[in-house]
């Protein structure tokens, strides 16, 4: 059994639990927690039950014997009127605590439901890290197939395969639509397309909406659908060097390196190393491991990049206390320092900060001023600097 990150028992209090679908938030709280009342949103027979009387949540509770009772709301969602319930028994029964999960931010957010006034903390489970996958890591399994744990942990490639392909139609497409977060789906599954297509890449508002035929407010919605749902992250430009024309744009990257193998109709393919997408692959799969590390361990801790518009480029600058670690990303094991003058320009420029190259390499050495180290090794140090 592999062991999460995320260990729920060092949460004392309520909390929401978010993540995309699959990532195994039922699954963490049923092995590690014993759950007095679990309500599981997603059954429909609950769902009526709870959205006709959200009241009957607080009959049910009252009626628990447990001093410390704990309460899981699945999907929680689905039905948000639930939260006023969630509120007045927090308040009123100090002995209650509460596990809400969900995998639509969206529909919290833009209702105006209650969030509880910051009663409940909020935290993330994301796919398998490689520190949680320890012995079983492959990092081109990750690369291709991507780190959903069920997905993952199926041997047969064509499950896999099968799998990735049903989640993307089912909750990608399907579910984004019946929740009514969009109207127009062809639209939509062709901005999905064009939008793996961009991963990891400047955003440009403009090209894709005119690829599409509609308009440029209406991609930087889609791409707001996508972050509130959960299913990719914005990562915004690195603004501290006033004496350059920076690019103003963010990027955008989907949350599971399989996603975008589907998207790209990629899954019969096989990833060349040393090839262009290879690098494009590696760079996204360390976004995903810094960013959940960062969630994980809780860091303060800000993620952006850095563009000139003039095309000098640093993938990653991290500002966590007083440092700065600018970060670029190779995937082969010895990087040439000419492929990094980005990075070295930014360094001249910011004699504060650090400079890092993520590559394949399997040993940490330095070079030029720039320390070369493994993914696992960076996230390490960025652990280690001093809170």
């Amino acid at each position: 059994m592999i062991t999460r990150i995320l260990n729920l028992l060092n949460f004392k209090h309520s909390l929401f639990l978010f993540g995309p679908r699959q990532t195994g938030k039922t699954f963490l709280i049923e092995s590690t927690l014993k759950p007095d009342l679990f309500i599981n949103l997603l059954d429909y027979d609950s769902f009526i039950r709870y959205s006709t009387d959200p009241s009957l949540l607080i009959k049910e509770v009252n009626k628990l014997t447990n001093e410390r009772a704990l309460v899981v709301i699945d999907e929680i969602q689905k039905c948000p009127e639930l939260l006023n319930s969630v509120h007045l028994l927090i308040e009123g029964k100090k002995n209650v605590r509460f596990i809400l999960t969900g995998s639509n931010a969206r529909k919290l957010r833009r209702r105006g439901v209650n969030l509880l006034g910051g009663r409940a903390a909020l935290v993330h489970l994301y796919p398998l890290v490689q520190a949680e996958l320890k012995e079983l890591f492959v990092l081109d399994d990750i690369l291709h197939y991507g780190a959903l744990p069920k997905v993952y942990l199926e041997n047969n490639p064509q499950e896999k395969m099968r799998f990735l392909k049903g989640y993307v139609e089912t909750y990608l497409k399907e579910e984004i639509t019946q929740e009514a977060l969009v109207r127009n789906l062809p639209a939509f599954t062709r901005f999905l397309e064009l939008a793996a297509d961009e991963n990891g890449q400047i955003l440009n508002f403009q090209k894709i909406a005119r690829e599409i035929g509609i308009n440029s407010k209406t991609i930087k919605e889609y791409f707001q659908i996508l972050e509130d749902t959960l299913v990719g992250s914005l990562v915004y430009p690195y603004k501290r060097i006033a004496r350059r024309r920076l690019i103003s744009h963010p990027k955008f990257y989907f949350f599971d390196c399989g996603i975008i193998t589907v998207l790209k109709r990629s899954l019969q393919k096989e990833l060349i190393k040393s090839s262009t997408e290879y690098g494009r692959v590696f760079e996204h799969w360390v976004f995903t491991e810094l960013r959940a590390a960062i969630d994980y361990h809780e860091l303060e801790a800000k993620l952006s990049f850095y563009r000139t518009a003039d095309g000098a480029e640093v993938d990653f600058v991290i500002e966590k206390n007083d440092e700065i670690l600018a970060v670029e990303v190779k995937a082969s094991q010895r990087p040439a320092l000419s492929s990094l003058k980005g990075l070295k320009g930014f360094l001249a420029e910011n004699s504060a900060a650090k400079g890092f190259c993520i590559c394949g390499t399997p040993n940490p050495y330095a070079e030029d001023n720039i320390d070369f180290l493994s993914c696992r090794d960076f996230i390490q140090r960025l652990l280690e600097i001093k809170i």
